[in-house]
């Protein structure tokens, strides 16, 4: 699934100019950093609810495919010239961490433990 479609679905706000077009292969959500670490695979999606930048140096580290924040979370100014210049994805949705990962699901994206 591209980012283009996880937008859509989500009806999520891009929160800088980054390439629509970047394919998602796997999704998941969680808050604790320490969670991601053990569980997300490369070119995964992560929705969270955590707007620290703890959440883009894990997803540089992991690298990522891009971040969702959930409930219309919204990271300061900082992080967000971070992602940038690292590359990193940022879309912000106002559904819940459930309703958003539910909506991505039906809509065909497997999660990380579909691998």
């Amino acid at each position: 699934m591209k980012l283009s479609r996880v937008r859509k679905i989500l009806k999520a706000e891009a929160l800088w100019d980054f390439d629509l077009d970047t394919e998602i292969l796997t999704a998941c959500g969680a808050d604790l950093m320490s969670d991601v670490l053990a569980h997300i695979t490369e070119k995964s999606l992560l929705l969270t609810g955590l707007t620290s930048n703890q959440v883009i140096r894990t997803a540089e580290m992991l690298d990522l495919a891009g971040v969702v924040f959930v409930r219309g979370k919204r990271p300061g100014e900082s992080i967000i010239q971070i992602a940038k210049s690292k590359n990193i994805p940022l879309l912000v949705t106002d559904y819940p961490m459930y309703e958003s990962c539910g909506l991505l699901y039906k809509e065909g994206l497997r999660g990380c433990s579909s691998m």
